[in-house]
């Protein structure tokens, strides 16, 4: 049991101790608030500079090896039938592609120029339907302007000698370019046994009814038409006999020479002035010398009135 004196001790300590903790909160509630030292500024971080783009890559030019990948059939074509076109490459008519290049298909007078079938602007797929086969010509029934571009000399005889062939177009004709057709094709020839060449040896396409020929032309060629005449001679005893037609009638159709041209003047003056025609007395030129007993006698030339007395 605690004695009274430890007891009274001990509470005297409780009370100190409490007394002590109540007069330093006190004390620390009445005294001011210890300013705070302020924060050092800190500063603002280096503002870091954009990124700068990357450096864009330098467009590689496309090559003739890149267009094959995709475009076969050009290149077959070109090398099939592409003519002077085998010497350019593909970038050299189709600068850039789609889409970056809105129309990569070239004109043809960007480097056709120069000449009157260069201004045919707009025309030349009507002919030139592909122009990876530039000589590949065709065209429609009706075409006569593109034409005479070139063949100036056709059309100029066409024009100074008029004939049916004059109101054609020229791809009535030639429906193919470069084709020239055979005369029979149109035209019944003038003997069963006549061919194209024959048919050349007078007429010229563009010229048909100014007939030439040359010296060396068989007379069987013109019995095909004169055969009444070719039968005469081929009968005759006469010197003519020997001759070709186209000796006496040279080079253009229907010339008709005069029997002076060979002969000459054989006869007297008076004789001709009562007989001044040849053929009085020598009958035709393709049956000479021959007359028929029904053949009425040559009548001398009439003697001129004399003039009345005024």
């Amino acid at each position: 049991m605690k004695t009274p004196k430890l007891v009274s001790l001990a509470v005297g300590l409780t009370m100190a101790t409490a007394l002590m903790v109540s007069t330093a909160a006190q004390t620390m509630a009445a005294a001011p608030a210890k300013a705070t030292a302020p924060a050092k500024a800190v500063a603002p971080a280096p503002a870091t500079k954009a990124a700068a783009p990357a450096p864009a890559k330098a467009k590689v030019p496309l090559t003739n090896d890149d267009c094959v990948k995709c475009h076969t059939t050009p290149p077959a074509d070109i090398e099939e039938a592409g003519g002077w076109h085998k010497k350019v490459g593909c970038t050299n008519c189709h600068m850039g592609h789609r889409p970056s290049s809105k129309n990569n298909i070239p004109s043809c007078n960007q480097c056709h120029e120069g000449k009157p079938h260069y201004n045919l602007k707009g025309q030349c797929g009507n002919c030139h339907k592909n122009p990876h086969k530039p000589k590949y010509i065709t065209f429609a029934n009706n075409v006569t302007e593109a034409c005479v571009t070139c063949h100036t000399q056709q059309i100029a005889q066409l024009k100074e000698f008029k004939s049916k062939h004059s109101a054609l177009y020229c791809s009535t004709c030639h429906n193919v370019h470069g084709r020239i057709p055979q005369c029979v094709q149109c035209h019944k020839p003038h003997a069963p046994t006549m061919v194209q060449a024959d048919c050349a040896k007078c007429h010229k396409a563009h010229q048909p009814k100014n007939v030439k020929y040359a010296s060396t032309v068989p007379s069987k060629d013109c019995a095909a038409c004169h055969k009444k005449a070719y039968d005469l001679l081929t009968a005759s005893t006469s010197k003519h006999k020997t001759l070709a037609c186209v000796y006496c009638h040279q080079e253009k159709h229907k010339m008709v020479p005069k029997c002076q041209d060979c002969h000459g003047v054989p006869h007297p003056a008076g004789m001709l002035a009562k007989f001044p025609k040849c053929g009085d007395c020598h009958s035709i030129a393709h049956d000479l010398n021959h007359w028929s007993s029904q053949a009425p006698a040559a009548k001398p030339a009439a003697h001129a009135k004399p003039a009345k007395k005024k």
